[in-house]
């Protein structure tokens, strides 16, 4: 499974306009990050793409860009951790960037051998941004559910392996909630509900850019 950057968007919280900007190198410093599925046209990201995206954009809210691209220079040059970005815990502290661990931290930004005590970020749970819930990602709806094991990781009704996008569908369609069970045993209509719900989340992240780009 391949996440489209309106979905890529919608699952991390963050804008179109930044999976953009973080796809492009600044300077002498890398991209933020690149789509490990496709780079160019079509643009793809991976379920640990998505990952993450959704530390940037934790980080994003407490540091700017620029000490963002400087934390992951340090950590890909100075650390030479060369592994997908996912499999590192960053969090942001005080003025500073921390690459952290259970029970340290080492400070990416200021001096890459200063370690301290830090709290871990859950970068799966939901938060708040700009007033905007970004959903857990394993779950982004009560029935409906990620997981990279079960059709590589597209959203579907919980529980099933049919794809939530199938289910919305049929909802935009004009098919009622109560009669999807005709189409799809199984799934309920409140799972149902859910599933054009997500559908529509998803959407609004591509009409916030359309209507930012008409103004």
């Amino acid at each position: 499974m391949s996440y489209e950057p309106k979905l890529a968007a919608a699952l991390s919280g963050a804008t179109l306009r930044q999976l953009s900007h973080w796809r492009r190198a600044a300077g002498e410093r890398g991209a933020v990050l690149v789509p490990e599925i496709s780079a160019s046209r079509p643009i793809l990201y991976s379920f640990r793409d998505v990952v993450a995206l959704r530390a940037c954009v934790r980080l994003r809210e407490e540091a700017s860009l620029q000490k963002i691209r400087r934390a992951l220079s340090t950590l890909r040059e100075g650390l030479d951790e060369r592994e997908h970005l996912s499999a590192y815990r960053l969090v942001a502290g005080g003025d500073t960037i921390y690459l952290a661990d259970p029970e340290h931290a080492v400070d990416l930004v200021r001096s890459k051998g200063n370690v301290v005590i830090h709290d871990m970020v859950d970068v799966l749970a939901p938060f708040y941004r700009g007033g905007r819930r970004i959903p857990d990602l394993l779950e982004p709806r009560p029935h409906v559910s990620i997981d990279p094991a079960v059709r590589g990781g597209e959203p579907v009704v919980e529980g099933t392996r049919i794809p939530a996008t199938e289910v919305a569908a049929l909802l935009r369609d004009g098919v009622p909630p109560e009669q999807i069970g005709d189409y799809y045993p199984g799934v309920t209509a409140e799972a149902a509900r859910d599933a054009a719900d997500f559908a529509d989340y998803v959407d609004s992240y591509e009409d916030a850019e359309i209507r930012q780009a008409a103004s």
